[in-house]
């Protein structure tokens, strides 16, 4: 429903009935309806769980960015069962360009 990436405006291209419509459909927003309408859940459960959702949420963020780079060779790995030549001749050439840079940037010495 939202933009397709922090650079896009679907205003230019969206209309505001296309919006709304599309809310109404909202799985999220129509369970939670439900479950308040039958009485199964209230604002407290839902408070609760927006404040676990961030909780989880800022942990997760914050495992990803501790995380060290990968190999960034290993994009080619497993891209076939056994192997290609033409992702064996990409990966030499991607190799070859990180050389080049490194040895530009002045990187390795």
């Amino acid at each position: 429903m939202g933009a397709h990436t922090t650079s896009d405006d679907p205003t230019k291209y969206r209309a505001d009935e296309e919006r709304e419509a599309w809310e109404a459909k909202d799985p999220i927003l129509r369970l939670r309806t439900y479950l308040e309408k039958e009485g199964f859940a209230g604002a407290a459960f839902f408070e609760a769980l927006e404040t676990e959702s961030e909780s989880l949420g800022k942990r997760v963020r914050e495992a990803v960015r501790a995380m060290p780079d990968p190999d960034q060779l290993a994009i080619f790995e497993n891209v076939y069962a056994d192997g290609h030549a033409l992702v064996d001749e990409e990966r030499a050439q991607f190799a070859a360009y990180q050389a080049s840079f490194a040895a530009e940037s002045g990187e390795g010495k």
